[in-house]
């Protein structure tokens, strides 16, 4: 059987198990990424596992998300972050460097490799031909330490993509496509490989735009092969000795398949306050729009910034408009510049930021009430811009954020180039520049190891938790509907994310979106009973922070029950021993209320002996169900794997 490029990724790197989509593999991992958000806890998480030195071939700890320093905790965090980075034998990425994904994508992505991140956008490396794959920060700090990662095998879910994209069109606009026929659950245990003639139109950084965001669609990754355009891009960069052609076999099938004809498709956009809630722009042009952000993640490359310095250029962009632009990196701020578009786009009146994820992680460039903010994001999950929770927040390519930010309202930039006569065609960017030394190298070993860890008074310890019980009876202290993220398990933002580093500090934010009593009312029986929390289909979807799984677990969470789970969030639940069930019938999600009361016994048993597992709501006796491998269950009853591997060594 002809084997396509992410079949051949995962045989080449294979520990343990059967290629079956559904079964647990253990792979082999050669780079980690990590970034401040989450990076902190994964630093902690080497202290606890007694690490000297990395055992990857390459690990990079970046700062990104939170380079706002309104007070010293920040500081804080980049200064531990940075002293843990050279005492364990990692890159170092300062703040003002750029976004964490692009940034590896330019200086360490090599075709062939696996690499898992602390961030749910790390598949963005499988536009150069890798299996970069977003996971829980133990998770990465396990890869550090030697380990593979253990996942279920995904469907390989092929995406024929033919044709040429029309002007004013971008990858944005492929990404969305998917998002509008498929929503935020459609990857669901499945790896997306994009393949198809339409691929020759498709520079590299095209392809970190569409895997970027292919985490929005709940897919374990996404991949392109190592083609020429691969090779082009690596060259660039002044590394094309790092490149190895890693293509499908000729004939290659997939489990499920797709079929995008590029020309076909038009301007898109998603409305609030859901990646996968996508129009057509001219269905939705003319609304109001008070703030556009260019930035992010999801524009890695110089074109995204290039195209709406050329919309706007010698223009001015609506007075009733905040228009934001924070570079991706700092080399494509020098690009930029050079090229001509900063001064085009400041003589506009847009705001410059700086290089960072900022706004996307509501660090920044928070939403005026009431106010529709058209961004080029990733995500607009409600509340996630740091505006509030009802925050009115879409989704566009930049062609789409330009055009409105000139005309005050959502405008269809086709629309608009045929008014102004703008003229579609090769930009004629300039090659990219390299700047030496933007990373910090870790120091030799012998030296690394005199280190001292830098922790100021924000940095806590890691949560020591107990063993599973084999029986309890907890009260449902939160009952919540479908789409739950991990923005409403544990926020973002200015407010909360400086306390990443202090667990007791950031449980006090936990589910407040939802439930501002959540907190208070969650410590003051997490010592006796502990509670339960009821949720709806693909809670825990969006961010691979596993604060929402160790901030609940602190104050006192057993178990959730939902309809289904997101990936990532259902393994961090696992990791800090949080039991995850699943509903069987169809209306069992509507029996079970906030104040209920849950209770379980024989539960060591009823876990090692079968996927069912029955216990009570209110004296009345529901079967739930389990997805955990026989290795999940014992980290879940150990009390979760930090707790299982000290025991392992005692």
């Amino acid at each position: 059987m002809a084997h396509g490029v992410a079949h051949q990724l995962i045989a080449s790197h294979l520990v343990d198990g059967e290629m079956t989509p559904g079964e647990e593999i253990a792979l082999r991992i050669d780079q980690t990424l990590t970034q401040d958000a989450t990076g902190t806890l994964v630093m902690q998480e080497l202290e606890a596992l007694g690490l000297d030195r990395v055992q990857t071939e390459v690990s990079v700890q970046y700062v990104d998300h939170n380079l706002l320093q309104a007070d010293e905790k920040n500081a804080e965090d980049h200064a531990y972050l940075r002293s843990a980075a050279r005492r364990f034998g990692l890159w170092y990425s300062q703040p003002g460097n750029g976004v964490s994904h692009p940034t590896h994508m330019q200086r360490f992505g090599k075709p062939g490799k696996t690499m898992i991140g602390s961030d749910s956008h790390t598949p963005a490396c499988g536009s150069l031909g890798m299996l970069a794959i977003g996971v829980g920060g133990l998770e990465v700090a396990m890869a550090i330490t030697g380990k593979p990662l253990s996942i279920r095998m995904p469907e390989i879910w092929g995406v024929e993509l033919t044709g040429e994209l029309p002007p004013w069109c971008s990858a944005k606009d492929v990404i969305l496509e998917m998002l509008r026929r498929h929503g935020t659950k459609g990857g669901t245990n499945r790896i997306i490989e994009y393949h198809g003639a339409g691929l020759a139109n498709l520079t590299a950084m095209d392809r970190h735009v569409i895997t970027n965001m292919g985490a929005e669609l709940g897919a374990t990754t996404s991949v392109f092969p190592a083609d020429e355009e691969v090779r082009r891009f690596l060259a660039g960069e002044g590394r094309e000795e790092d490149f190895t052609e890693l293509v499908a076999e000729d004939g290659a099938s997939y489990d499920v398949t797709e079929h995008i004809d590029l020309s076909e498709l038009e301007p898109l956009i998603a409305q609030p306050s859901s990646p996968g809630n996508v129009v057509p722009v001219r269905e939705v042009a003319g609304t109001p729009v008070g703030q556009v952000v260019i930035g992010s993640s999801a524009n890695p490359g110089l074109r995204d910034f290039a195209i709406a310095a050329r919309i706007v250029a010698g223009r001015q962009t609506h007075p009733g408009v905040s228009f934001d632009v924070n570079p991706t990196s700092r080399p494509i701020l020098a690009d930029l510049t050079r090229w001509g578009g900063t001064t085009s786009l400041i003589a506009a009146g847009a705001r410059l930021h700086q290089s960072g994820c900022l706004g996307c992680i509501g660090m920044g460039q928070a939403p005026a009430p009431g106010t529709n903010s058209l961004r080029t994001f990733p995500r607009n999950f409600p509340g996630r811009s740091g505006g509030g929770p009802d925050d009115q927040v879409w989704l566009c390519s930049p062609e789409t954020a330009a055009a409105s930010a000139l005309r005050g309202e959502i405008t269809d930039p086709r629309t608009l180039a045929e008014e102004l006569d703008l003229t579609w065609g090769d930009l004629e960017l300039p090659e990219p520049t390299v700047i030496p030394g933007m990373l910090e190298e870790p120091p030799p070993a012998d030296e690394a190891r005199h280190e001292e860890l830098v922790k100021g008074p924000n940095i806590s310890g890691l949560p020591d938790f107990e063993p599973f019980p084999d029986a309890f009876e907890v009260p449902v202290l939160l009952a919540v509907g479908d789409d739950i993220s991990t923005d409403d398990i544990s926020p973002a933002g200015a407010e909360a994310l400086p306390f990443r580093s202090n667990v007791p500090a950031l449980a006090r934010f936990a589910f407040t979106r939802i439930d501002p009593d959540y907190p208070a009312n969650a410590e003051e029986i997490k010592d006796t009973t502990g509670h339960a929390i009821v949720g709806g289909s693909n809670y825990g979807q969006g961010s691979s922070r596993e604060h929402a799984a160790i901030c609940p677990r602190w104050l006192g969470l057993r178990v959730v029950v939902a309809e289904s789970f997101a990936r990532i969030h259902w393994q961090n639940l696992a990791n800090f021993g949080i039991l995850a069930l699943e509903f069987t019938g169809e209306d069992d999600r509507e029996k079970v209320a906030q104040g209920a009361t849950l209770s379980f016994s024989d539960l060591h048993d009823q876990l090692q002996q079968g996927s069912e597992i029955v216990g009570q709501v209110d004296g009345t006796e529901f079967t739930f169900r389990h997805q955990l491998s026989e290795r999940q269950v014992r980290m879940v009853l150990d009390g979760g794997l930090i707790r299982q591997l000290a025991e392992d060594k005692a």
